[in-house]
């Protein structure tokens, strides 16, 4: 079997190729590297994203076109995910949320938790300002660059 070095390098050689996948089969066992295309991870918040923005817009002023300007003021900030994974807003499940609407945050806040191949990776707020909108559920699969919270900034 091969060892962790050698694993680190056939990624290495991975990622600096154009290859895509890449399997290899022992007699003691099998080992399978693939690498995801940027275009899917790009794909889908470019077509989630209007439905984030359009349900507001509806519900506030459903005559007014006017509205989504006032809706997406400067004083709100959207905390995207950086990573396609599993979004978690607590840290088990039986553990209250990271924060709640209304819940005040600062720069270094922890807001979710984005597990991606078997590792937790906590988001921070990376703002200070107060939680107005949280905009994924629970257990979700969330993609890169996708709204998670909506926070107005003090």
């Amino acid at each position: 079997m091969l060892t962790m070095e050698e694993i680190r390098e056939l990624i290495r050689l991975l990622d600096d190729s154009s290859l895509t996948e890449l399997e290899l089969e022992f007699e003691d066992g099998k080992v399978r590297l693939a690498k995801r295309a940027e275009v899917v991870s790009y794909a889908v918040p470019q077509v989630a994203m209007p439905v984030a923005q359009a349900a507001p817009v509806s519900s506030a002023a459903p005559q007014s076109g006017s509205s989504a300007p006032a809706v997406e003021d400067p004083a709100l900030h959207v905390i995207t995910s950086p990573m396609v994974g599993t979004f978690y807003r607590a840290p088990a499940p039986d553990a209250p949320p990271f924060v709640d609407v209304g819940s005040q945050v600062g720069p270094k806040t922890v807001v979710c938790i984005i597990e991606a191949m078997k590792l937790m990776n906590e988001i921070e707020a990376e703002i200070s300002g107060e939680i107005v909108e949280i905009l994924a559920e629970n257990g979700q699969l969330v993609e890169y660059g996708q709204p998670l919270f909506k926070v107005r900034r003090t």
